[in-house]
């Protein structure tokens, strides 16, 4: 089924638009959950709370890529459920170390003004994205968006663990930079 026909079942309230998604975008959310989660029941229920959401959230909105649309949804589910699911310190797994990584450039918020100052942080770092080669933002996106690990994004791209590593350093490098120079961060 094709998205719009996706979107105009959400639009008219039926429940049909659930299956639709879950056919289409099901397996691709699965992914999204189980990077971040590492527990498949866990990912399921991210999963199935994605459709909800999205079932919240369209109507009002119509989004213009439905993948990414859901996509979103499930991170941010994922990442919540993460978060309310730790109950010690930051281990090993591959959210924290990619988190970790960024976070040495981009502080997280805590009040409104740095939550909106994080918005515009988040279209410097889109602009910056825009920026780089198409290899280099694909597995800049597979690292820190889907939250995969080296070896998986080294064996995607054909690439050594070790020039994965470096490419991912050198991008850390210029997004600092670019940053640096919107004024975003003064390190």
């Amino acid at each position: 089924m094709e998205d719009e026909q996706i979107i105009g079942l959400y639009w008219s309230r039926n429940e049909g638009a659930i299956r639709a998604s879950e056919d289409k975008y099901g397996a691709y959310c699965r992914a999204i959950a189980m990077n971040i989660l590492s527990s498949i029941p866990d990912a399921e229920e991210s999963v199935n709370d994605t459709w909800l959401g999205a079932w919240n959230a369209i109507p009002p909105q119509r989004p213009a890529i439905l993948s990414a649309f859901f996509g979103a949804i499930t991170r941010r589910i994922s990442l919540n459920r993460r978060r309310d699911a730790r109950t010690q310190k930051r281990g090993g797994g591959q959210a924290e170390l990619a988190l970790d990584e960024l976070s040495e450039i981009v502080p997280a918020s805590s009040s409104v003004e740095e939550a909106i100052e994080e918005k515009e942080l988040a279209g410097a770092v889109d602009a910056f994205l825009r920026t780089l080669p198409e290899t280099e933002r694909r597995v800049f996106l597979r690292r820190y968006w889907y939250l995969d690990s080296i070896s998986d994004i080294a064996r995607r791209f054909g690439f050594s663990e070790s020039k994965t590593k470096s490419m991912l350093h050198r991008c850390r490098g210029k997004l600092l930079s670019h940053l640096r120079k919107g004024g975003y961060i003064s390190i």
